[in-house]
């Protein structure tokens, strides 16, 4: 039995050419393709594709927020992040998602398939240009000191993901639907953020947000990077 793929990639010209790669292999069949990461949840929650390939860049939930929203609910999914760099916060994002592959779309049509049967068969995949920076900034011991020095770091992973969209200008009441939590939960996790931050108003999120590179991909697709 071949394994089922969502495709997920907000311009269908991209889609149409990885779904025309995938049906070369007869182990892999498109069973549906979202725009969207609220689409993306919408389908995985109603038809539980056994693989996701994600592009990292998507309008509102971007491809690493989606990810894990996917395996908060169904941790049985395995999701492969797609992108067009290979920055080291996107694929640290991408694998404390849950994300068993990152993959730079710059591949060729034979790596991006051995990528998704590494990964459709339990195991992991990066693209090695992505596994060698990686490497080399371990190496370097400079990576994790990164992380943990990090302002950000007394937050959640849901506060997190409110923070940035709140850095990005959506109100409470559009938040609360892309995460499908109501708006006083929302308004809930802006207080205690701030509490947190000690910061007393969304300016001082706003500017957070933007010191730490937290709202980098939405940037990079709002000036025509898009990944």
């Amino acid at each position: 039995m071949p394994f089922d793929v969502l495709l997920v990639d907000d311009h269908k010209i991209m889609r149409d050419g990885i779904k025309a790669i995938l049906e070369r292999d007869p182990e892999f069949r498109v069973v549906g393709e979202a725009e969207s990461g609220a689409d993306a949840l919408q389908f995985v929650k109603l038809h539980h594709p056994e693989l996701v390939l994600m592009d990292i860049g998507l309008p509102g939930l971007n491809g690493v927020e989606t990810t894990a929203e996917i395996l908060r609910h169904h941790p049985e999914c395995k999701v492969v992040i797609l992108s067009m760099y290979d920055d080291e916060n996107s694929v640290v994002g991408a694998v404390r998602s849950g994300a068993r592959g990152f993959i730079l779309k710059k591949v060729s049509d034979n790596d991006l398939l051995e990528a998704l049967h590494v990964v459709a068969r339990g195991g992991a995949y990066l693209s090695p240009q992505v596994s060698d920076r990686l490497l080399n900034r371990i190496q370097k011991g400079d990576l994790e000191s990164k992380q943990h020095s990090s302002v950000l770091e007394g937050l959640s992973p849901r506060e997190v993901q409110v923070l940035r969209m709140v850095a990005e200008g959506k109100t409470s009441k559009e938040i609360a639907n892309m995460l499908d939590l109501r708006e006083q939960t929302v308004r809930s996790y802006r207080k205690t953020m701030m509490k947190k931050l000690g910061i007393n108003n969304v300016a001082g999120l706003t500017q957070l947000a933007l010191s730490s590179g937290l709202t980098q991909l939405a940037s990079d697709s709002a000036h025509g990077g898009h990944e």
